[in-house]
């Protein structure tokens, strides 16, 4: 257990970190939990009794998160690496143990949870966070031998593979649909060569086809995107309602916690559709203005990796941004109905404490690279 002690001789708080990530990180968790209240406060009166209900829950996440989010931006970088198996293999059991008896919560036909008191955890947001922490690690680790299929390309597809599967076990297909995207933008910017990604698509064309009609509701969900006419009032009711609910905030908005068709007409809107009721109560111009934030962490978390001269640690930060700023598209996407309606949350925004604790842990360990590239900058200066 040694081998897995932090040193705290190596926190690096004498290198500043990129402020403007920090700061973005920061304004998009707050303004993510205001949003938050003002979607989920009527809801909660009604069905809760606690009009802060969603709120007091997604805090007190939020400071956990904030607290593992410093521990991750200041402790140094390598020490964490040290931590990729135990955290790997971790991520692997938690998402095994959705499906025990007792531990496992299970939610309209779907296995995603398991419960740690009185609260409840869903692993695969964490996979969000291992996966690429993972092959981060391995592709600097094999570096010079990513040419080799037996050594170079299995193992990590084999570990992402199974962590999909067990995800999609969950009755979760969006979810391992998204993270096995992600991982092969990882596969890519690691090096490898583009016949063996020709390969994975002849192979996973049929299974995702298999896995897509395997249920009547994912096959309602992409004839409802066809076709959304044939279905207004069933399946192509909530990506419907939620168009109208942006479009009726308009340029301006009209003001926070005045929206009223986020109440009336989106199920559960302070969930995967939180960001219909950001538009209609901030307007085109705050809707602007979000993407402009997302983009500006995107920028920012890309730029810590390319100024990056350690592998690792650029492959981290381009997987990392990557799945927290592809994830708030796919959402965007999702709500305007511009894709098929997934379950992919808003990060920082959606109702969930899994989703934001392991965001900000995600973003620790950006911040954390943007340290090392600060390093890398004053070295350059000097010479």
């Amino acid at each position: 257990m040694s081998a897995y002690r932090f040193d705290v001789e190596k926190m690096k708080s004498s290198r500043p970190a990129d402020s403007i990530l920090v700061s973005a990180v920061i304004l998009l968790a707050g303004v993510g939990l205001v949003v938050l209240y003002s979607a989920s406060s009527s809801f909660s009166e009604r069905f809760f009794g606690d009009a802060a209900f969603f709120l007091r829950k997604q805090a007190i996440f939020g400071v956990f998160g904030l607290a593992l989010m410093l521990l991750a931006s200041t402790v140094d970088i390598e020490t964490i690496r040290r931590w990729v198996k135990p955290i790997t293999m971790g991520t692997l059991l938690l998402c095994v143990l959705t499906f025990v008896p007792g531990i496992g919560i299970a939610k309209n036909g779907a296995a995603r949870w398991i419960r740690f008191g009185s609260f409840s955890y869903q692993p695969s947001e964490l996979a969000k966070l291992a996966i690429p922490f993972y092959l981060a690690h391995f592709f600097a680790k094999k570096e010079d031998r990513l040419d080799e299929v037996a050594s170079g390309v299995l193992p990590p597809a084999i570990i992402t593979g199974v962590f999909c599967l067990l995800i999609y076990l969950q009755n979760d297909f969006s979810t391992a649909a998204f993270i096995a995207f992600n991982a092969l933008a990882i596969f890519f910017l690691a090096g490898i060569k583009l016949r063996h990604f020709a390969v994975t698509a002849l192979v996973a064309a049929p299974i995702a086809f298999l896995m897509i009609f395997s249920k009547e509701y994912r096959v309602a969900r992409l004839m409802a995107f066809i076709e959304p006419e044939k279905d207004p009032l069933g399946a192509g009711y909530q990506v419907h309602a939620s168009v109208m609910t942006l479009v009726s905030g308009g340029f301006w908005g009209k003001g926070l916690g005045s929206g009223t068709r986020k109440i009336a007409s989106v199920p559960e809107v302070h969930s995967d559709f939180i960001f219909a009721a950001f538009g209609e109560e901030f307007g085109f111009i705050g809707v602007l203005l979000l993407f402009a934030l997302f983009a500006l962490f995107a920028y920012r978390g890309l730029r810590s990796g390319f100024r990056s001269d350690d592998a690792f640690k650029r492959l981290l930060a381009y997987g990392l941004t990557t799945m927290i700023a592809s994830q708030a598209l796919l959402n965007f996407a999702v709500v305007v109905g511009a894709v098929p309606a997934t379950g992919v949350p808003l990060p920082f925004f959606s109702a969930g404490g899994s989703s934001l604790a392991t965001t900000l842990v995600m973003a620790g360990l950006l911040i954390n690279v943007s340290r090392s590239s600060a390093d890398i900058r004053e070295d350059a200066d000097v010479r």
